[in-house]
């Protein structure tokens, strides 16, 4: 029976995200050549999925597309740095429209996602913390009612999704990180858009040094791997 557009996207997206894992880890290395009939076949779909799954990481920066085929560019703390500079502009603007629309219930998202981190936390589950983490901060692109900055989010969200995980499995104790985030809402909150917004760039930035640190890492057991 032929796969449907809806059933080739999903498997679309869990080929793009083997492939995210394997890339941000270090374990596919810059300039490893994908071929397509390889991958359909390494993970059992036809080549339609894997075609989606090339494409979607092209737009995130991961592989590119040559003369030859699609390789690997990979994720470089060059990268991280231009990511991070990124989602340091949009969340920052995301945060500022957010704070100005969002009325006294619209916060309770958040706070759950806390308290969904807080739990994770305690459970020692850095996928779940990761997934949390994602949707505590979707929320200012989502209060913010501008939609191109919503859509710009979802494109590189994927990645910052994977790049969370590797960072959360070099975190002995991801209290704290769960509790800055607290902090955090606790500030948007209390509606000081420049608090508000000086506090975004302290978290963003620890967040970012901490996954240089977990990327060397990773990287270095990769290697002996």
């Amino acid at each position: 029976m032929p796969i449907t557009s809806l059933q080739q996207q999903s498997l679309g997206d869990l080929v793009a995200h083997e492939l995210r894992v394997l890339i941000v880890s270090g374990r596919l290395r810059p300039g490893t050549h994908l071929v397509e009939g390889a991958l359909a076949e390494q993970y059992d779909v036809s080549r339609g999925p894997v075609r989606d799954a090339l494409r979607r990481l092209e737009a995130e920066g991961l592989v590119e597309a040559r003369r030859r085929g699609v390789f690997v560019t990979g994720l470089t703390e060059e990268d991280v740095g231009e990511l991070y500079t990124l989602r340091e502009s949009l969340e920052t603007l995301a945060l500022t429209l957010a704070i100005g629309r969002a009325g006294p219930g619209g916060w309770e998202p958040a706070e759950r996602f806390v308290r969904d981190m807080r739990d994770a936390a305690d459970r020692a589950a850095g996928g779940d913390f990761a997934l949390a983490d994602l949707e505590f901060h979707s929320q200012f692109y989502v209060l913010s009612g501008h939609r191109r900055l919503l859509a710009v989010w979802e494109q590189y969200r994927p990645t910052f999704g994977v790049m969370l995980d590797v960072t959360n499995t070099q975190d002995v104790d991801l209290r704290p990180s769960a509790e800055a985030h607290a902090d955090l809402l606790a500030t948007v909150r209390a509606g000081d858009v420049e608090h508000a917004a000086t506090t975004l760039r302290e978290h963003l930035l620890g967040a970012g040094n901490r996954l240089r640190s977990a990327l060397r890492s990773a990287r270095a057991a990769a290697d002996q791997g």
